[in-house]
């Protein structure tokens, strides 16, 4: 949980996203290049230090901006000490240390109209060998805690593999902007947008929930590392998520995302039951379907994140099914479109469904689905 991320952010604004992750925002100025280019530096180590300074420990490093003295942060502010028992001198002092992150703000501007939208040049991104082979190895150093989750929650550990690759490739790209420079530039200086108000609102709330967190578990807030929208550790959870869903899964008394795999595993498994998802639910949850030249069953595309449809009245439009789709479920109807190419029609079940409460994507869904069972497919053999 784009990720809003919610992307993640999904809900970014919408806000549930919960989640997780808290991916890119609607769209962008810069180019897809560039912002590939700000994403991996965000996530590459820092660079060697000279002889005069010492390496640094986080990147993007931004800028003095003295958010302290805005009148919207004082505010801010103001409330944590009344609402939460912060001490009102400590976050000043906290806040003087906050610097504005120019390329997260620049990450979050709308997307200049650009090429269509290409399903498989997207799941290309993530269904690929060094994923895969990096799944199989996590899947097999955490087989325990994934077996656990999957009996207590109901979640199929390849679901929860294919999470965790397609975030962080399993922790290997957690991001390294300080949450708090993240988090304080997007709910103070967010863009322009239509939008804006009510994401500076959403970042707020995250910002909010960053400093709850940290105080709980006794972390140095300054510490807290994530993506350029403030998401934390392997599962990419924003601090509301965490605070909502994050649980202790090795039983060591602390929730730790970003060290601990089985709390990370444990995490994923709870945010999606919490979600909607229903562990008897068939494995399956998506179905590929064709459409007639009616055109009846444009009706059913972008009707929301949920299975309302009944099989029979899907049919009745003009969608052809094989004979082993099941009758008694409801579906929703989706199109990953390729580009150029001919999109791919499917129905999805409530559990497909679930899974993009953690990023609002029909293609982050269809690739978390994809990466797991390709993952367990190579492990079968």
């Amino acid at each position: 949980m784009l990720p809003i991320k919610t992307s993640a952010l999904s809900l970014l604004l919408s806000l549930p996203l919960c989640l997780a992750t808290a991916h890119a925002g609607e769209n962008s100025n810069i180019s897809a290049a560039d912002r590939a280019r700000a994403v991996r530096a965000a996530k590459a180590p820092p660079a060697k230090a000279t002889a005069k300074k010492a390496p640094a420990k986080f990147d993007f490093e931004g800028e003095f901006v003295d958010y302290a003295n805005w009148k919207e942060v004082r505010a801010f502010l103001d409330e944590m000490s009344a609402k939460h028992g912060f001490d009102r001198a400590e976050l000043n002092s906290l806040i003087g240390k906050v610097r504005y992150v120019e390329s997260t703000v620049q990450l979050m501007k709308p997307a200049p109209p650009g090429k269509p939208k290409n399903w498989q040049a997207y799941s290309a991104r993530f269904i690929e060998p060094v994923r895969i082979n990096a799944g199989v190895k996590f899947w097999e150093e955490n087989a325990e805690a994934l077996a656990r989750a999957e009996r207590e929650y109901g979640v199929p550990a390849e679901i929860i593999v294919g999470i965790i690759g397609v975030e962080t490739v399993y922790g290997r790209n957690t991001g390294r902007f300080r949450v708090l420079d993240a988090l304080t530039t997007l709910a103070f200086s967010y863009p322009e947008s239509p939008t804006r108000a009510a994401r500076m609102e959403f970042f707020k709330g995250e910002l909010e929930n960053a400093l709850l967190y940290a105080r709980k578990d006794g972390i140095d807030p300054l510490t807290l590392l994530g993506s350029y929208a403030g998401a934390i550790g392997l599962p990419q959870f924003m601090p509301s998520s965490i605070m909502k869903y994050a649980v202790d899964f090795d039983g060591d008394s602390h929730i730790d995302l970003r060290n601990s795999t089985a709390d990370a595993i444990g995490s994923v498994a709870h945010f999606l039951v919490e979600h909607g998802w229903r562990r008897d639910d068939p494995a399956i949850s998506t179905y590929r379907v064709t459409v007639s030249g009616s055109h009846a069953w444009e009706k059913f595309i972008g009707q929301g994140l949920q299975a309302k449809y009944r099989l029979e009245e899907l049919q009745e439009a003009g969608v052809s099914t094989l004979a082993t789709t099941p009758q008694n479920m409801l579906y929703g109807l989706i199109d990953l479109q390729n580009g150029s190419e001919a999109t791919e029609y499917h129905l999805a079940s409530n559990n497909f469904f679930a899974i993009t409460q953690y990023n609002r994507s029909y293609f982050y869904a269809m690739s978390v689905i994809d990466l797991g069972k390709a993952i367990s497919q190579v492990r079968a053999r």
